[in-house]
C-alpha cells in the first residue's frame, strides 16, 4: 500500500512535530552530545534512556528514531492534533501487540539554511530487502547535496528524487523545481515529503528523461541508479536494468539537451575500469560536443570490495546462501566483462553558451579526505574555466595579474642523505576544499611568491628570467601550462574579472 497523506493530516503533522520541537536541533538537545553520537553509532540504548520524562518529544524520539514501541495514549497525546488513527491509516505508524510503532522514516533534516522532514522507508534490514525500497537521507545524497553548486536559477530538474532530499535543497535558490521518479513509492513518500514542509515541487512520473521531453533547464541535479552490474533490477534506488555502465553513458549523453545555454548538470556515477582501456578515456567517449565537463573521481574498489559494498547497503547477510548466489554471479559478470574495478565520483556538465567554443573537460582523481562541502569548489571550477577561456591566449594570460590564493600552503620536504637530511623537492597545496597539491621546483616556487596581485604575468616572469638566466621565451613556454593548471585548482586568483568573493576565500 502506497503512503498517502490528506492535506488536513499533513498540517495536523506539521503542527505536532513543531510544537514538539522535533527538529535537528531539537533531538540533539534532548539526547546530548553523548547519547546523540551512541545513535549515530547505531548505539540506541544511551539515546533512549535520554528520553526518559522527555514528554511529547521522548514519545516522538522513541517511536521514530530508534523503532521502540509506544502506547497508544501516549502517541495520540504526542501527535495531537493529528489523529493516531489517521496516521496509521496513511501509514507512518502501525500497530503491534504493546501498541504503535513507525510504519515509515520520518526524521528532521537541515542545512545552514533552515529545517525540513523527510519521508523515507524504515532503514531496517528486512525493509531494505524490498525491490521499492525509498532510501532517506543517506551518505550518497548528503554527497550530492554537499558537492551541489549552488546559485540562483529559474527552473532545476530533480532526476530520480526518491525521497526528495534534493528537491528540498534546491527549492532555496530555485524558481521552479520539477522532480521525477520512476517508482510510485518514492513519489508518494517524496510529495508527502514536500507537502510537510511546504515546498512546491512539480511531480511526474516516468523512467529517466522521459518524462521532461521536450523541456530544458537552467540546472539538473541527480543521484541515479549508478551501481555497475548485470542487466537486473533488484532495487530500484540502486539498479538501473541496464548492464555495467551503460545507463550513466546513456544519461550523459542526453543530459546537455535538457540544459538551457549555461545550464549546468551535477550528478553521482560510477564507471568500469575495464582491462586494457583507460578509464579517463571510457568516461570522455559519453559526452557529446558543445559541453564543459570536470569528472571527479572519489573512490575506486575492487570487484569484491564493490560487490560486498552494494550488498552490505541492502541489508544481505552476506554469508547466506542467497547473499553468495548472488554475489557469485556479479562477480562472474564483472569477471566476464574484464572489469579491474570500479570507479566512484562526480560529475559536473555544463551546455556552453556558445557552440562554437572548445569546450573544457577535465577528469582527474581526488582520492584523498575533503572536510569541506564541495559546492563552491565546483561553482568556482566553472568560473575558473571561464576565466582560462576568455585567456585562452597566451598574450592574454601574460597580461593577466595574479593573486596566490591565501589558503594556499608552501611544503618543502627532505630525506635522510650521507650528511643528515637533504632537500628533496617542494609542493604548493591548498589548505581548504579537494586540497590540491602540486610538485614545483624553485622558479615555480619564485614565481608563486612574487604573485601577488600587483604586476602582470609577463613582467614577473622577465624577473624570474634575469635572476635564473634563462631565456624568457623557453620560461613561459614551460610555466603557462602550470598557470593554467594552478588557476583551475584555485591556487592562483586572477585579480581583475574574477568574482570578489572567490579572491577573498
Amino acid at each position: 500500500m502506497l503512503p498517502r497523506f490528506e492535506p488536513a493530516l499533513t498540517d495536523a503533522l506539521r503542527t505536532a512535530l513543531t510544537r514538539a520541537g522535533y527538529t535537528t536541533d531539537g533531538v540533539r538537545g534532548l539526547l546530548g552530545p553523548d547519547a546523540h553520537a551512541a545513535l549515530s553509532r547505531g548505539e540506541p540504548e544511551a539515546a533512549s534512556r535520554a528520553t526518559r520524562d522527555a514528554g511529547d518529544l521522548g514519545v516522538i524520539v522513541r517511536l521514530l528514531l530508534l523503532g521502540e514501541s509506544e502506547p497508544e495514549a501516549a502517541v495520540a497525546a504526542a501527535f495531537a492534533p493529528a489523529p493516531a488513527a489517521d496516521l496509521v491509516g496513511a501509514g507512518l505508524l502501525r500497530r503491534d501487540a504493546e501498541g504503535l510503532v513507525a510504519g515509515l522514516d520520518l526524521r528532521p533534516y537541515a542545512d545552514e539554511d533552515g529545517e525540513w522532514w523527510v519521508l523515507s522507508d524504515l532503514d531496517t534490514p528486512a525493509a531494505r530487502q524490498d525491490r521499492d525500497h525509498v532510501t532517506g537521507v543517506g551518505g550518497a545524497s548528503l554527497t550530492l547535496a554537499a558537492a551541489t553548486a549552488r546559485r540562483p536559477v529559474g527552473t532545476l530538474l530533480d532526476l530520480g528524487t526518491g525521497c526528495g532530499v534534493q528537491a528540498l535543497h534546491a527549492a532555496r535558490h530555485a524558481g521552479a523545481v520539477t522532480a521525477t521518479d520512476v517508482a510510485p513509492r518514492a513519489l508518494a513518500l517524496a510529495a508527502a515529503t514536500f507537502a510537510l514542509n511546504e515546498v512546491d515541487v512539480e511531480l511526474l512520473d516516468g523512467p529517466w528523461l522521459e518524462p521532461v521531453t521536450g523541456r530544458r533547464f537552467d540546472q539538473i541535479v541527480s543521484n541515479p541508479p549508478f551501481v555497475p552490474g548485470p542487466a537486473r533490477v533488484d532495487y530500484v534506488y540502486r539498479d538501473s536494468g541496464q548492464a555495467g555502465d551503460a545507463a550513466l553513458a546513456g544519461l550523459i549523453r542526453a543530459l546537455p539537451e535538457h540544459l538551457n545555454p549555461g545550464g549546468v548538470a551535477q550528478l553521482l556515477g560510477s564507471w568500469l575500469h575495464v582491462r586494457g582501456e583507460d578509464w579517463p578515456d571510457r568516461v570522455r567517449s559519453w559526452l557529446p560536443p558543445g559541453v564543459d565537463a570536470w569528472i571527479v573521481q572519489r573512490e575506486v574498489t575492487d570487484p569484491a570490495l564493490h560487490v560486498g559494498t552494494w550488498q552490505r547497503d541492502a541489508g544481505l547477510d552476506l554469508s547466506s546462501p542467497e547473499a553468495r548466489r548472488q554475489a557469485g554471479e556479479w562477480l562472474d559478470w564483472l569477471e566476464e566483462q574484464d572489469v579491474e574495478a570500479v570507479g566512484f565520483g562526480y560529475l559536473l556538465l555544463r551546455r556552453l553558451e556558445d557552440p562554437t567554443a572548445e569546450p573544457t573537460v577535465v577528469v582527474e582523481d581526488m582520492l584523498g579526505a575533503v572536510d569541506d562541502p564541495l559546492g563552491p569548489e565546483m561553482a568556482g571550477w566553472l568560473e575558473r574555466v571561464d576565466w582560462l577561456r576568455a585567456h585562452a591566449s597566451d598574450e592574454a594570460l601574460l597580461g593577466a595579474r595574479l593573486a596566490l590564493a591565501p589558503t594556499a600552503v608552501l611544503e618543502r620536504y627532505a630525506v635522510p642523505g650521507d650528511e643528515g637530511w637533504a632537500d628533496a623537492g617542494a609542493a604548493v597545496m591548498r589548505s581548504d576544499g579537494p586540497r590540491w597539491r602540486h610538485e614545483i621546483d624553485a622558479p615555480a616556487a619564485a614565481l608563486l611568491a612574487g604573485c601577488r596581485g600587483e604586476l602582470p604575468l609577463e613582467e614577473l616572469l622577465t624577473l624570474l628570467a634575469f635572476a635564473h638566466d634563462v631565456p624568457l621565451d623557453a620560461l613561459v613556454a614551460a610555466t603557462l601550462p602550470a598557470v593554467r593548471e594552478f588557476v583551475r585548482h584555485g591556487m592562483l586568483l586572477p585579480v581583475d574579472g574574477w568574482p570578489a568573493a572567490d579572491r577573498s576565500r
